[in-house]
Formats: C-alpha cells, sequence, structure tokens
C-alpha cells in the first residue's frame, strides 16, 4: 500500500472529528472524520468513515472513505473497495480495487509535472 519513503504520521482527524478549513503538512495526513477544505500533504489516507470535500495535492492518497474535489498526486492514488471518489484525478499510477467507485476523469502524467514535491505545490 504504501513505499518505503513514507513519512511518519502527523495529522489525525478523528471519526468523531470535522475540521473546516485547509491542511498544509509534510507528512501522513489520516482524515476519519470530515475535512471541508483543501489538502497538501505528502500522503493522505481517507479512513473508511473519513469525507474530505476540498481538492488534494500529494504524493500519494489512499481512499477508503469518500473523497469529493480534484487529486493531484505526483505519484500514486489508491481507492479501496470502500472507496469513493468524485472529480477529476491526476497521477503517475492509478489502482481502483473492486468495490471502489470513481466518477470524474483521470488523466496519467509523469510525477516531475504534478503534484507535491516535498513541501512545494507543483502546477500541472
Amino acid at each position: 500500500m504504501f513505499s518505503s519513503k513514507q513519512p511518519k504520521l502527523e495529522i489525525i482527524i478523528g471519526q468523531e472529528s470535522a475540521v473546516k478549513g485547509d491542511i498544509i503538512s509534510k507528512g501522513t495526513v489520516r482524515i476519519d472524520g470530515g475535512l471541508e477544505g483543501n489538502i497538501t500533504a505528502d500522503c493522505v489516507i481517507i479512513g473508511e468513515k473519513g469525507v474530505i470535500t476540498g481538492d488534494a495535492v500529494v504524493r500519494q492518497m489512499v481512499v477508503g472513505g469518500r473523497m469529493v474535489g480534484t487529486i493531484r498526486a505526483s505519484e500514486t492514488v489508491e481507492i479501496q473497495r470502500t472507496g469513493d471518489v468524485r472529480g477529476d484525478l491526476f497521477s503517475t499510477r492509478l489502482s481502483i480495487a473492486d468495490g471502489g467507485r470513481f466518477e470524474g476523469r483521470s488523466s496519467m502524467h509523469a510525477s516531475k509535472e504534478i503534484g507535491y514535491r516535498g513541501g512545494v505545490v507543483e502546477a500541472a
């Protein structure tokens, strides 16, 4: 699921919590509750009950819950069997497990063209 260069877990939004606003982190962010806003992080994990409504700029993302917005990933997006993504997706690799849902447009690019680069957002 993750590469060996996964940074430490920096932020957790618990199942009983909701955040409204943007999040920027150089580490891993886990969302088990709700986030209404944009997120920029090295890695984002959306748990089965988690929901993000906003855009994401990441190196990698794992979606086990719901994501509504644009995802720009410099490496990988993994939609798990319980995952539901609604919006456009730009990535170098995309994996959708049996049962996972994706509604939107997908565009595959070289990693240097999009996404997160060590705390720096690069334009597509």
